[in-house]
């Protein structure tokens, strides 16, 4: 049976165990992962937080991280502005961006989601409100969901991957992880 470990990555963590040529020192998965042999299927942003899989089979890594699986991942994201239905729409449809179309994507306006507070927090302006969505994408392009929101008017300030195909988040408190057998 392949090893698989559900982490919640904090913001700031490197998606990677070594930090090499870095004149700083960055939190890397080696802080929290004590576990040998796993490794990530897939990345996530430095800036960004929440589900990481990893795991210690490397056609079950293939499968979660290859975008010809188009394991679904949605994302709770904290918006700068106030989204109405027509960006709701363009980010259904696909959003030009400079590598190309993206593929439609699930997105709704969503009440704000019971989270960890972030270390540090976001910004946050007076003059301008902020929105949550809950994006579910099936491609796994560079930065997409900041890029897609940026392109239709709305600054991502907070991205949380909530869950990649069946596996989630729940219960899993940031910095933490669960140790499953798939």
């Amino acid at each position: 049976m392949a090893r698989l470990i559900l982490f919640n990555k904090p913001f700031g963590v490197l998606s990677q165990f070594t930090d090499r040529g870095s004149p700083t020192e960055r939190a890397t998965l080696s802080d929290f992962i004590t576990v040998k042999g796993v490794y990530p299927a897939g990345r996530l942003d430095r800036d960004s937080e929440g589900l990481l899989l990893l795991t210690d089979d490397g056609r079950l890594q293939a499968r979660i991280a290859d975008p010809r699986f188009k394991l679904p991942k949605t994302y709770l994201v904290q918006v700068e502005g106030d989204p109405q239905e027509p960006e709701l729409e363009r980010l259904r449809l696909g959003v030009r961006l400079k590598d190309g179309l993206t593929l439609p994507a699930e997105a709704l306006r969503i009440d704000a989601p019971d989270l960890w507070p972030r270390d540090p927090p976001i910004r946050v302006r007076q003059s301008i409100p902020d929105s949550w969505l809950k994006i579910t994408l099936r491609e796994g392009r560079n930065r997409q969901v900041r890029r897609m929101t940026a392109a239709v008017g709305l600054p991502t300030l907070r991205l949380v991957r909530w869950s990649i195909g069946d596996w989630t988040l729940a219960g899993i408190a940031p910095g933490q992880f669960a140790d499953i057998t798939a």
